[in-house]
């Protein structure tokens, strides 16, 4: 403290140099000789045993922490969104008229294909629920933590078994009711009995729940082959099941259902509620073994979705779970590429589809679903949800144009302009596009018992869908992010970005857009020009930073003209 405050008198002083030789420590012979002789005072310790720590005290003071801190209650939030409970309600009553109305229109089914067409729908959502259940199992956990628990809770030298068993049978049962809910909304609609329809709800939402229960306890080991297997198993039991109502239904197949067949979904819900109780009983009491590591990735995974769903951005909270992906792929091997100029990038996307073929299967589902509406009677709807299933195969094949159209400084350091670089991210797949409308065409001529069309229409309406999958999938990786830092718009929910609501229809409103004229029962080639004019407008897109940067620039080159010549 002296040196610093002669350095403040005088600023401009020479530094003391100070030799080696001064840097001399004196140990004494006895470094304890001083404390020879004192009296020392002892604090001793209690003997009163410690007090455990109890895991649900501490829980409930978690929560009583994070409680007092709310700045609202439930109740406030409600209030304020009494437009969208109205919204959920109006909903929920025109679903309920759907069902309605499918039972009232069931007589006109008569037929021997179409009734045992109608029979394999519950069947194919049986499998296809059981097929998404184990998906999202294995993708968040199904028991999950929160980093800030993960942190300190799960590291604590507590017991995990009191936080966790309130999680684990709450999607357990949340499990179950989704799913009957939702199977008995689809077995309801395709015109079943109501005793065929809570048959089907108790499957489908027992045997979910026992598939959660079975995930659970493969968690606590840290396996995910199985899940992995069984997902495979109930994937392949759902396309087999819609393609046979395919087949059935157009007349190629003749099947008569036994008797007994009728009891078959009561026996899947005994299997799948001696599945929950069982598994879950298993699970809980492998609480403790659950891995941290496991618990807290889910809980990030959902915070990051809830973060892109605040936003309304399906398109950022798929990018999460490619993310996600990747990260447990870890690494794949480099392989070189090919051609030259914007023929690179088609090259990268073809490696891409051959280093992971799964869009492939999502484009083999896509082909399925016109034959699957005609054969359950929704012809007049069979475009759209055809341009829009497209839609859905054809997203995972267009990574590049995502990745180009955020990083817009990766885009500048291509030599390539923006419809140069987005028309050879469109190759490939608009290449799938045509073969899926070439694998369509049978069914847009009415081969399963949909509407007839003329053969020179039916070809027309298979490109003009197959336009309006590509062109919505292209739309939908294309969107931009909501930007929070324009005005916002006052609601009564608060005070939102003008352009948060658009977010859930993009994409959809191109494949609407495109397939309106077919629902409308105008000439295709309305459609076609549609499509062309859509096609133009995202293929140069309209940045408007880029268009500004150009105008800069044209404006610079101008005015270098004009010195020129006025010299």
């Amino acid at each position: 403290m002296a040196r610093a405050r002669r350095k403040r008198g005088n600023q401009h002083a020479e530094p003391k140099q100070i030799s080696p030789e001064q840097f001399v420590v004196e140990v004494p012979d006895d470094p304890y000789a001083e404390y020879e002789g004192r009296e020392w005072d002892f604090a001793w310790l209690p003997e009163d045993e410690t007090e455990v720590v109890d895991e649900g005290a501490l829980h409930a003071l978690v929560k009583s922490w994070r409680h007092g801190r709310a700045t609202r209650s439930i109740g406030d939030v409600l209030s304020d969104a009494y437009i969208a409970l109205f919204s959920v309600l109006m909903i929920g009553a025109m679903i309920v008229n759907v069902i309605i109305g499918s039972q009232a229109s069931s007589a006109a089914c008569d037929t021997a294909a179409c009734l045992n067409g109608r029979l394999l729908v519950p069947w194919g959502m049986f499998f296809a629920l059981g097929a998404l259940t184990l998906s999202f199992a294995r993708l968040f956990g199904p028991v999950l933590a929160s980093a800030a628990e993960g942190f300190w809770l799960m590291e604590a030298p507590i017991g995990r078994g009191r936080i966790l068993r309130g999680r684990l049978w709450a999607i357990i049962v949340g499990a179950a009711v989704v799913s009957a809910a939702v199977s008995a909304a689809v077995a309801a609609v395709a015109g079943e009995p109501f005793g065929v329809v809570g048959a089907w709800a108790a499957a489908s939402g027992l045997v979910a729940s026992g598939l959660v229960a079975w995930a659970a306890w493969e968690q606590s080991y840290g396996r995910v082959r199985p899940l992995r297997a069984m997902q495979a198993l109930f994937t392949t039991l759902a396309a087999v099941v819609l393609t046979t109502m395919v087949a059935v239904a157009a007349g190629w197949v003749h099947v008569e259902p036994p008797a007994w067949l009728g009891q078959v979904p009561w026996f899947f819900a005994a299997v799948g509620g001696a599945a929950s109780v069982a598994f879950g009983a298993w699970a809980h009491r492998r609480l403790e073994h659950f891995a941290r590591g496991r618990l807290t990735s889910g809980g990030s995974l959902v915070s990051g979705l809830q973060g892109a769903m605040f936003g309304l951005d399906l398109g950022l909270a798929r990018d999460i779970l490619v993310d996600r992906e990747a990260i447990e792929r870890g690494h794949v091997r480099p392989t070189a590429g090919r051609w030259t100029g914007a023929g690179a990038l088609v090259w990268r996307d073809l490696q891409r589809l051959a280093r992971f073929p799964r869009p492939l299967l999502g484009l083999a589902g896509a082909i399925l679903v016109p034959y699957a509406s005609d054969a359950i009677g929704l012809s007049l709807l069979t475009p759209l949800l055809s341009a829009v299933a497209l839609m859905f195969a054809l997203v995972p094949t267009l990574g590049a144009l995502r990745v180009l159209s955020r990083s817009t400084g990766l885009a500048r350091m291509m030599p390539f302009s923006t419809a140069e670089l987005r028309t050879a991210s469109f190759v490939v797949p608009a290449l799938l596009a045509l073969v899926w409308g070439s694998a369509t065409l049978p069914a847009f001529l009415g081969v399963t018992g949909g509407v007839p069309r003329d053969p020179a229409v039916a070809p027309v309406v298979a490109v003009a869908c197959a336009l309006g999958g590509l062109l919505a999938a292209v739309r939908w990786q294309t969107a931009k992010p909501v930007n929070f830092a324009v005005p916002m718009m006052a609601t009564t929910a608060g005070a939102v970005p003008p352009t948060l609501v658009f977010n859930l229809v993009r994409g959809f409103d191109v494949a609407a857009l495109v397939t309106a004229p077919i629902l409308l029962n105008v000439s295709p080639l309305w459609s076609l020009g549609i499509a062309g004019v859509l096609l133009v407008i995202l293929r140069v897109g309209f940045n408007m930073e880029e268009m500004q940067e150009q105008a800069k620039e044209q404006q610079k080159l101008l005015d270098a003209e004009r010195a020129r010549s006025g010299r």
